[in-house]
């Protein structure tokens, strides 16, 4: 039987992540590891990091790549963070199937301190995402935080070079490296919300393929699942990308699914948040809602900060 194809991109945490998704597929079909190949391809988003995503495109620089292949029928599914994915996809193609969650919260790496709050002022700290900077700000607003672009283990080797004071990365992917040695501080999603999506492997195929389909309907976390598209919905009605700092976290209980949502201006200095709940069935409307909400409440003159 030929293989199946998994594209991924070539980072050790996207690699994690595509064996996860084979040895789950293994497991659910009693199948050979040769009836998988994963395989590699280089973005734009992992060749160009001298630059914020801001400046050179946004979230759809991890992705574009993988996509076309899949468009075209030489790669089978792929395999991605969830967080990295932009609010709209290209046609034909769609997110399938969600791995189930890990955990959700930043973890804080100190060099000169343990914990965020504890690190002197004018302290130095490097991140990518707009949504951490802003973030940063809001509760430290003395502290300089400057972008910090690369791999996970790029941006550790820098902040042990002394680059900076501190970073942050997702706990999730720190776990799936095997490397949660290096975390002093795990950060509460409460006062430091995560980004839309964080924790969650994703998995993307042609929307009309039904034999992928049905490969991956048995590895499809349904809680999960519901609560990306809650917070992807939320994303699509703030036109979130990577030049805007969003925060939203759904949790499920039972048949219901309860929403935490937060956009700030990227100095942290001005933010609006809003909760919600509701039926699971209507995870996509329930997130949409939020973020039409929350968009009015902000005013139009807030989105000029985003520009």
């Amino acid at each position: 039987m030929k293989p199946y194809r998994i594209g991924t991109r070539g980072s050790p945490l996207a690699l994690a992540q595509a064996s996860e998704t084979r040895a789950r597929l293994m497991a659910a079909h009693d199948l050979p590891e040769e009836a998988f190949e994963i395989v590699v391809l280089s973005t734009k988003g992992d060749r160009v990091t001298d630059r914020p995503l801001s400046e050179i495109g946004g979230k759809g620089l991890f992705t574009e790549e993988i996509e076309e292949q899949l468009s075209d029928g030489r790669l089978d599914l792929a395999v991605h963070s969830s967080k990295d994915m932009p609010t709209v996809l290209p046609d034909g193609l769609g997110l399938v199937a969600f791995l189930e969650r890990e955990d959700v919260r930043d973890a804080f790496i100190g060099r000169s301190a343990p914990r965020l709050e504890d690190l002197p002022q004018n302290a130095v700290v490097g991140s990518a995402s707009l949504r951490r900077q802003a973030l940063i700000r809001r509760l430290r607003p003395d502290i300089s935080v400057i972008t910090f672009r690369g791999q996970v283990e790029t941006r550790l080797r820098k902040l042990g070079e002394g680059q900076v004071d501190a970073t942050l990365l997702a706990h999730a992917g720190l776990k799936r490296l095997g490397n949660t040695g290096v975390i002093t501080e795990l950060l509460d999603p409460e006062s430091f919300p995560p980004a839309p999506g964080q924790g969650a492997i994703c998995i993307e195929a042609r929307i009309n393929d039904e034999r992928t389909a049905e490969l991956l309907a048995p590895i499809n976390h349904p809680a999960t699942q519901a609560a990306l598209l809650c917070e992807r919905g939320f994303l699509g009605a703030l036109d979130g990308s990577c030049r805007t700092p969003i925060a939203g976290l759904a949790t499920i209980a039972g048949d219901q699914l309860s929403f935490y949502g937060m956009i700030l201006t990227p100095d942290g200095s001005v933010w609006h948040d809003i909760r919600t709940e509701g039926p699971v069935g209507d995870a996509s409307v329930l997130g949409a809602e939020a973020g039409a909400e929350v968009r009015v409440r902000a005013g139009s003159s807030f989105f000029d900060s985003w520009v």
